[in-house]
């Protein structure tokens, strides 16, 4: 049987570095900073991206290069038989769709995965289909596992500010400055391949009780009886993270809850400050 390989973007939160350590590729997001082109983790730190965030730069997010694309799997197949690929949600951005209609060329030896993820339940994918392919399973059997468990996971996100989600056109500049005044706490809410509105509330404390709240209610009704990894992301300060990851420990005993920077693609989108969690089925294969 081939010898599977394991790639994909930024958007995961994976780095180079941890790229390396697990034998995987990660491609850089691009990113145009006032009109001039930086890559995730590549050229743009996390800490010049918040910096140039909060200096109102005009940061724009983009797909990358088909050529780049291209040019890391062709590199890949120098070594490997076959690719799993794991972009971000194609409902999220359009990176997905591209990398499908490239692979078509490839014939049959690079499988892009349109699981519908990003961050933290995206490297979940990762690491799933990682340890499928040591495992020695075909491009194809990681394939269809996941694809199966693609819509298994709910991810709850508080934004800090509704400067971006205004920008973006998400709420309207009233209801921002309304908002704003009320000190509401929009939570979000990523299930399946859209980010949408979960409930509003006054104030962080109010915020991190719903999504906690909601998370024990996944793990109760729809993931019951399901063995579950619990996650928590963060674009807020590394003390405030700290707080966060003890607050989801205190509420769910007995996980191992791994913490991770919010990719900056999200960021884009919601700012600094924000906290998430989510609530990830273990792959069944």
């Amino acid at each position: 049987m081939g010898r599977v390989a394991i790639a994909t973007d930024s958007n995961s939160g994976i780095t180079q570095k941890q790229a390396k350590e697990l034998g995987i590729r990660v491609l850089p997001m691009p990113f145009f900073i006032n009109g001039e082109l930086f890559l995730e983790d590549i050229t743009l730190t996390q800490e010049e991206f918040y910096k140039r965030l909060l200096e109102d730069a005009d940061i724009s997010t983009s797909q990358p290069s088909p050529g780049d694309v291209i040019d890391l799997w062709d590199e890949i197949l120098e070594e490997y038989d076959e690719i799993i690929y794991i972009p971000m949600s194609s409902g999220l951005s359009s990176s997905c769709e591209t990398a499908m209609g490239l692979s078509k060329d490839y014939d049959g030896k690079v499988h892009v995965i349109d699981n519908q993820r990003i961050s933290i339940s995206q490297r979940q994918s990762v690491l799933d289909a990682l340890e499928m392919a040591k495992k020695g399973m075909s491009a194809q059997e990681i394939d269809d596992v996941l694809m199966r468990e693609k819509l298994e996971a709910s991810i709850y996100i508080t934004v800090d500010t509704l400067k971006y989600l205004k920008k973006g056109g998400r709420v309207t500049p009233a209801a921002a400055a309304i908002g704003t005044v009320l000190n509401l706490k929009p939570v979000l809410q990523i299930q399946g391949e859209k980010l949408d509105s979960f409930a509003k509330v006054r104030g962080w404390k109010a915020a991190k009780k719903t999504m906690l709240e909601a998370a024990a209610k996944d793990l109760a009704e729809r993931f019951k009886g399901k063995e579950m990894y619990i996650h928590a992301a963060y674009t807020c300060s590394e003390e405030e993270a700290k707080e966060w990851k003890g607050e989801i420990e205190e509420k769910f005993p007995g996980y191992d809850i791994h913490m991770d920077k919010l990719s900056l693609s999200v960021s884009c989108h919601i700012g600094a400050g924000s906290k998430a969690i989510a609530c990830i089925k273990k792959a069944e294969y």
